[in-house]
């Protein structure tokens, strides 16, 4: 991830200047080029098509969009791209923006983010973590598939952890499950799904 310092945006003026650019996020104004990796994008494909066979198995009224942007605040300047989401299809019809561009505003739209993690562990285990119960999605998954986050995330030894969020309140309670750990989603209670089902062959 790079930041580029310069003159802060508004999040208007970054949908209008890179709201097409996939690699941008925004930032309490700043922008942020994300640089994810090969490996990075396998673990996100393949979650998004293990979601999505789920989804459709169960014929449920959801979506996974290919873009989309989050704006978890309406008084901040943030602007989320994560790198799965599932949006219930029903509650689009009230997003004030969605008509004209692929950006979500309510929680209530939003059924599960997928955060896959990166070298900027940080921001999956605890600014999107505020952020997103603040906006009050109900599912939020961390996919530390390096086991990169710090011990007091993953534990000690670190290794490979995903972390099932689930708000409870104005805050979200946490489950981690290993490799061979069968992951249990209260969206998706059928799921069939373990983390090495979702790691990179390579």
């Amino acid at each position: 991830m790079t930041y580029m310092p310069a003159q802060l945006l508004t999040f208007e003026r970054f949908i209008a200047q890179h709201g097409d650019h996939e690699q941008y996020e925004l930032v309490d104004g700043e922008l942020i080029e994300m640089e994810p990796t090969g490996p990075h994008e396998a673990v996100a494909g393949k979650t998004a098509s293990k979601l999505s066979v789920e989804i459709d198995r169960q014929d449920l009224p959801f979506l996974i969009p290919k873009t989309c942007i989050l704006r978890p605040n309406i008084r901040e300047a943030t602007a989320r791209r994560p790198d799965v989401i599932v949006l219930d299809e029903r509650a689009l019809a009230q997003e004030p923006l969605w008509q004209q561009e692929p950006i979500i505003v309510y929680g209530e739209s939003i059924k599960l983010v997928v955060e896959v993690v990166s070298t900027n562990w940080e921001n999956d285990y605890a600014r999107k973590v505020e952020e997103y119960a603040l906006m009050g999605i109900a599912e939020y998954w961390i996919v530390d598939f390096r086991g990169l986050g710090g011990i007091r995330y993953i534990g000690d030894p670190k290794q490979p952890t995903l972390t099932v969020n689930v708000l409870s309140g104005r805050f979200y309670d946490q489950v981690q499950y290993r490799l061979g750990e069968a992951i249990r989603s209260p969206l998706l209670p059928e799921l069939n799904l373990s983390l090495g089902d979702l790691m990179p062959r390579l």
